[in-house]
């Protein structure tokens, strides 16, 4: 049997008030009776009656509400950086609806759309791997203010949230040549990517800087940058006539793979190989060795993210609805067993 829903009509017809008077009861309006804001409030207790806020953000232009797009939650740093969205919306006054693509572009706009619909007050996202076209997201960014975080992308005009990645990189490669190391492989993502293009980009810059030779041989690209790529890579790297030295992977995951794979061959770490990784994952603490990583500060970056995007939003009254500017959050180089015996 389906449940009957309490609306402002329902508490209206009960007590013989208009539906107007009902509301304004509510809102605790100076032109309501001390006497009908009690009947109004005690009735509505009752009968459980819980605000359409929907349609209050339809009738004054302004749900309070945020939408928030992620490839996936169940990652580690995503995860994070939900939990500072949540934090920093709740202190101002925000509420969240939390989406997840699944790394589908499809399933994005779709979210992106149903958000619209919704009558959110703006969006936060990440955008999934596979996003080319960036058609079906320009209307978006000119509807509501709309800011991109973490998997981002410089062709959407809107704020864009990162983290220093090419810096990070640059810090990352140039603690392996710190230590002695000079043939220094990547694993990374393909082109399309736009964080692991900047990681890859400081990668170059820290062996251009200590005048070493790129060497192509070196460089492998997977599209799926996970724990089993990484020991596929590393099986690769390892059939090499002149092995590396040290291996940079620009996730956890596939620098886990990395220490794995090394483990089982017998190889030293960081004697032989020394690794390094980019999260600072829980399992980066687990791993033997632990692993030497970038640490990724997701909270400030999801309460960053909001902060910008209730700016946006309160300050709608701007002529200029969209803005290309991107953030930069400080990342911090972990080191660990992985590129330093520690005694």
């Amino acid at each position: 049997m389906k449940k009957e829903v309490t609306t402002l009509k329902t508490i209206a017809k009960r007590l013989n008030i208009s539906i107007s008077t009902v509301s304004r009861a509510l809102n605790d309006h100076p032109d309501i009776s001390k006497e009908t804001k009690a009947k109004v409030q005690e009735l509505a207790n009752a009968l459980h009656y819980v605000p359409n806020i929907f349609a209050k953000g339809f009738r004054k232009h302004k749900s309070n509400i945020i939408g928030v797009i992620v490839p996936t939650i169940t990652h580690y740093f995503t995860t994070t950086i939900v939990r500072g969205i949540l934090e920093e919306a709740a202190v101002k006054g925000y509420r969240v609806i939390i989406s997840e693509s699944n790394n589908d572009v499809t399933s994005q706009n779709e979210m992106l759309n149903t958000m619209i619909q919704f009558g959110v007050d703006g969006i936060l996202a990440s955008l999934t791997k596979m996003t080319r076209n960036i058609d079906t997201i320009l209307p978006i960014a000119h509807t509501v203010p709309l800011i991109l975080f973490d998997k981002v992308s410089e062709k959407i005009p809107c704020t864009q949230i990162t983290i220093n990645d090419e810096q990070a990189a640059f810090n990352a490669v140039e603690h392996l040549i710190n230590i002695g190391k000079r043939r220094i492989a990547i694993i990374k993502e393909g082109e399309f990517s736009y964080t692991s293009q900047k990681r890859y980009k400081g990668y170059i810059k820290a062996l251009e800087a200590h005048n070493i030779a790129v060497d192509d041989k070196i460089i492998l690209s997977v599209d799926d940058i996970s724990l089993n790529q990484g020991k596929r890579m590393t099986n690769i790297l390892l059939s090499l006539k002149k092995r590396p030295d040290a291996i940079f992977a620009i996730t956890d995951s596939a620098a886990i793979g990395v220490i794995q794979t090394l483990n089982k061959s017998n190889i030293r770490i960081p004697e032989e190989i020394a690794v390094v990784g980019f999260s600072n994952s829980k399992s980066s603490k687990i791993v033997e060795p632990n692993l030497t990583t970038v640490s990724q500060p997701g909270n400030l970056i999801g309460k960053t993210a909001v902060s910008y995007l209730i700016s946006e939003i309160e300050n709608e009254s701007d002529t200029e609805m969209t803005t290309s500017k991107t953030v930069e959050i400080n990342t911090e180089l972990i080191v660990r067993e992985s590129t330093l015996k520690l005694s």
